[in-house]
């Protein structure tokens, strides 16, 4: 066996709890960073523009999701294919898994990226734009969808050197595009006066420049897993099963897209433009949190999809109880810092604005009243989508995004007439309670699969 398809094996033999905390924590981190850039390109805007373009930004959110399902079903359910694949020893498999991820990316991201700038404007009126909002809005997402096949093809490869075992790489890879986002947002808003714009044009040409990199990286002849011209074809059977993957991250990512859309449309009838504006600053300051538990689901999914592959079960169920635990602890963080701190976040986001941070603040507090919940939601969906079976994973994601929040979303505002948008706000709660007890159920029955399979080979 050649050293390199050596360097995978430490994926079935090496302590669980270190190799978690070896994958988890790049993953982590760069998902932190890349969620810290997120708040503070929100306080550039905010600050550098005004609070139209921030209250703008919330309404982009259902487009957002939407471009991230069909990034996240091919890099995801590629990513995962990959590592079950490395787990068989199918490296031949892998290097064509490769090659079709960055077809597939790039027909995607040209595709959805020219459908939805062909049609931005009607778009955003439809999720609730204002007179106020519509410029902002569509100025920053015309220049997000001409850009929409980089993000793509930097998601998807980001996701690769995770599967190919190279987190500290897809760390360093996020960094880069924080960093250089740091350094041209401001640039761009403050000093070239490009207002929204340059924080969207920012975005797009820190992941460009990355892109580029992570391109040289899988041009590497010495690395087993690297680009060949004769793999860069459609393989119907990889597709087929990439995308079966990946239909469970994509149907969350939609099921966001579609919760987005009831959001804002209900919040603009209910409350107005600054109920929309609240619940975009309360809902990106959430999310901060949210990525952790991200990354520590890209740094679990290998480890589960490699030793599920190899038929190790005892570690597959070690990996998910430490995930379990790690996530609860970084949701149940997210509870405490949104219940206690939630003013001075928010006022970040909108420069001599009271009402708005007022309404974010409350905002906050609602939607993470059973915040503690959610990781376990979280990462349950990610393991049943490491093992390869999506059709568990894809229930899990439609009965929290959409099963039970969208009924909540418009019963409770027509229940709560005192407060009709803070019966929008309870929505989250509602489903989350809801959506963890089904999560823990689907659980159990899945290690107890586990548990009867490993006594019965050990008999």
């Amino acid at each position: 066996m050649s050293k390199e398809s050596d360097k995978f094996l430490i994926l079935g033999e090496k302590p669980i709890g270190k190799l978690l905390w070896q994958y988890a924590t790049p993953a982590i981190v760069a998902m932190a960073a890349a969620s810290i850039y997120n708040i503070i390109d929100g306080i550039f805007i905010g600050q550098g523009v005004g609070p139209e373009a921030i209250i703008a930004l919330g309404l982009t959110m259902p487009v957002m999701s939407l471009t991230a399902a069909f990034g996240a079903m091919v890099g995801v359910g590629g990513s995962t294919l990959m590592s079950v694949r490395l787990g068989q020893k199918e490296y031949e498999t892998a290097k064509k898994i490769l090659g079709n991820v960055l077809v597939m990316n790039v027909a995607m991201g040209l595709i959805l990226g020219g459908l939805l700038w062909a049609f931005i404007k009607p778009i955003l009126r439809f999720f609730g734009a204002s007179d106020m909002t519509i410029g902002p809005a569509y100025d920053f997402m015309t220049v997000i969808l001409i850009g929409n096949v980089v993000t793509h093809l930097y998601l998807g490869l980001n996701a690769l050197l995770r599967s190919t075992n190279r987190p500290e790489i897809a760390m360093y890879a996020t960094f880069g595009t924080v960093i250089l986002n740091c350094i041209l947002a401001p640039l761009f808003i403050f000093v070239f006066n490009w207002g929204i714009q340059g924080a969207a044009t920012a975005t797009v040409m820190a992941q460009f420049i990355m892109l580029l990199w992570q391109f040289w990286l899988f041009s590497n002849k010495n690395d087993m897993i690297h680009i060949q011209r004769q793999y860069l074809k459609a393989d119907r059977k990889i597709i087929s099963q990439s995308l079966s993957i990946g239909m469970s991250p994509f149907l969350i990512n939609l099921c966001a897209c579609l919760v987005s859309v009831f959001m804002t449309r209900s919040l603009t009838h209910y409350g107005g433009d600054y109920a929309v504006g609240a619940f975009g600053i309360a809902n990106r300051l959430l999310m901060f949190i949210v990525m952790f538990v991200i990354g520590l689901n890209q740094g679990m999914q290998p480890i589960a999809g490699y030793n599920y592959g190899a038929k190790k079960y005892n570690r597959v169920i070690e990996v998910l109880n430490k995930s379990l635990i790690f996530g609860t602890a970084f949701t149940l963080i997210g509870f405490i810092v949104a219940m206690f701190f939630a003013e001075p976040f928010c006022a970040m986001f909108a420069k001599d604005e009271p009402k708005l941070i007022e309404m974010s603040a409350h905002a906050m507090r609602i939607l993470c009243m059973l915040f503690p919940l959610v990781g376990l939601c979280i990462i349950a969906t990610a393991f049943f989508q490491s093992l390869g079976k999506p059709t568990i994973s894809i229930f899990l994601s439609l009965t929290r995004q959409l099963i039970f929040i969208l009924p909540a979303i418009y019963i409770l505002p027509r229940i709560m007439t005192d407060n009709p948008v803070d019966g929008v706000l309870y929505a989250f709660p509602v489903s989350d309670g809801l959506a963890f007890i089904v999560a823990v159920v689907m659980l159990i029955r899945e290690v107890r699969k586990f548990k009867k399979i490993t006594i019965q080979t050990t008999t």
